[in-house]
């Protein structure tokens, strides 16, 4: 059984005026639960909580994610679902591979909506529609991207954080993950040091 751990803190990575992680709808394939897969032609990430969003008609509509496992875009994008919520690849060594989710603060985006810019045809109900924003200053309301990030390690998701992955490792690789710690540059939120961990903590025979 996959152990799903809930990622508590991270670092905002960069920012953003838009609720979704790409600028344009792309096509998808959905792979669901019971191995069914589904094309789409216009699919997106919804950065609220990493749901998958799809075009039907006018509307944005929310997926369903209990039983969705992974999406494809064909752009060559992967995600997997994790806790409900979609993942991008951001590196594999061997069997393992480290993903990322992005989510930004919702209550913020709202809230800076509502007070300071125009907004036209929004809902972020039910039924979520494309926003159309006009600013006197755009980077007065960009919010912040938060990423969290996991490994899929030895067949189980792990948060990617020193107890959490510790409690996964050998004693052996434990070592191994001090040395990477010990690094001047090493952050748990920069991509490089964490590709670098997966790649000191994974056997390659």
């Amino acid at each position: 059984m996959m152990m799903l751990v809930l990622a508590i803190s991270c670092v905002a990575q960069k920012r953003t005026l838009s609720a979704t992680m790409f600028r344009e709808f792309k096509p998808s394939v959905i792979t669901f639960s019971d191995g069914h897969k589904l094309s789409q032609p216009l699919t997106n990430v919804f950065l609220k909580n990493a749901s998958l969003l799809y075009l039907q008609g006018d509307y944005t509509m929310e997926a369903n994610m209990d039983n969705i496992m992974s999406v494809d875009f064909q752009d060559g994008r992967s995600f997997v679902a994790i806790n409900k919520q979609l993942a991008y690849l951001v590196d594999s060594v061997g069997s393992n591979r480290l993903y990322c989710i992005e989510l930004f603060d919702q209550e913020g985006y709202e809230r800076n909506l509502k007070n300071n810019i125009n907004i036209t045809n929004l809902d972020l109900g039910e039924q979520i529609s494309t926003t159309t924003v006009d600013l006197n200053n755009e980077e007065d309301y960009k919010l912040p991207v938060f990423r969290h990030y996991y490994m899929f390690y030895n067949g189980q998701f792990v948060r990617v954080h020193e107890r959490d992955l510790g409690r996964m490792l050998s004693k052996e690789k434990r070592t191994m993950m001090k040395r990477i710690m010990a690094l001047p540059d090493f952050s748990w939120q920069r991509e490089s040091s964490l590709k670098q961990l997966l790649k000191a903590i994974t056997d390659q025979n």
